[in-house]
């Protein structure tokens, strides 16, 4: 049975961030995620989970300066300081919140940077991914790497799967997955079941969304019963981000999840 988490930087913004975790729970989820921890105490964060019997299985590094348009610190020359103090404080709350996996977000490359500046990201980025991935490993956790459509993020440094798994070849560590996001990955290449059969066995975890309009699986493009079923045949055992702008109300919104054990 595929395990939904919600995404509660997306999910159920009717309520306040702290309040989302009750939501979810009442809507019948069993996990959750979501973009970053770091407004908040590990320890407060930490109580919401158990009070809503919760499981907390993704979120991601500090991105840098966020509010300025950054997009990550892994493949950025030149902040390889502020890129390891982002592991080490992801790895703190990782502790707390007895989160198993971390995702690190790779960056923006500038506006029409030549071959010389890309080979430059490139190099930073299998550098730092090799340091985050060792000091994930001594915790027991998984380091994830997410290719991200040009579409929403333009200029992110990873968009194409088979650039990803480059990546994680180079790196060589164990603990280094892949997070599959089914949406970026049908509007940067399609051919998602295909996909997922070549890079099942380096998948850590799966994100899901509608396309174009990142809405409600149900909504759009994708045959998500197909695409899910087929993960689950191969023996997907992970978590299933939904990480979508809900069309309405989230609770409203998620009936196509009852297939997949949610007592909405």
């Amino acid at each position: 049975m595929i395990r939904l988490a919600a995404n509660l930087s997306m999910l159920f913004q009717e309520h306040d961030f702290p309040d989302r975790f009750r939501a979810a729970a009442e809507a019948g989820f069993k996990g959750v995620e979501y973009l970053f921890p770091y407004a908040y105490a590990p320890e407060e964060l930490a109580r919401l989970l158990k009070d809503a019997q919760l499981e907390q299985v993704l979120f991601n590094l500090p991105p840098g300066d966020w509010g300025a348009g950054e997009r990550g610190l892994a493949s950025l020359p030149g902040r390889e300081a502020d890129f390891r103090q982002s592991v080490f404080e992801a790895l703190r709350y990782a502790e707390a919140l007895n989160c198993p996996r971390i995702h690190a977000m790779a960056g923006l490359v500038p506006e029409g940077a030549d071959r010389e500046a890309l080979a430059a990201h490139q190099a930073t980025y299998l550098e730092n991914l090799r340091f985050a991935a060792r000091e994930a490993a001594k915790a027991g956790l998984d380091l994830l790497i997410e290719p991200i459509n040009h579409r929403d993020m333009p200029r992110y440094f990873l968009s194409r799967q088979d650039e990803a798994m480059a990546v994680i070849k180079a790196v060589g560590a164990d603990n280094l997955r892949l997070q599959f996001d089914i949406y970026h990955c049908q509007i940067m290449e399609g051919d998602l079941i295909r996909h997922l059969e070549r890079q099942f066995h380096h998948i850590g975890h799966v994100q899901i969304a509608g396309v174009p309009e990142r809405h409600e699986p149900d909504i759009g493009e994708v045959c998500y019963p197909s695409v899910l079923s087929r993960l689950e045949a191969l023996g997907y055992r992970g978590w299933v981000g939904c990480e979508y702008r809900p069309a309405g109300d989230t609770r409203e919104g998620l009936a196509w999840g009852r297939m997949h054990g949610l007592t909405t």
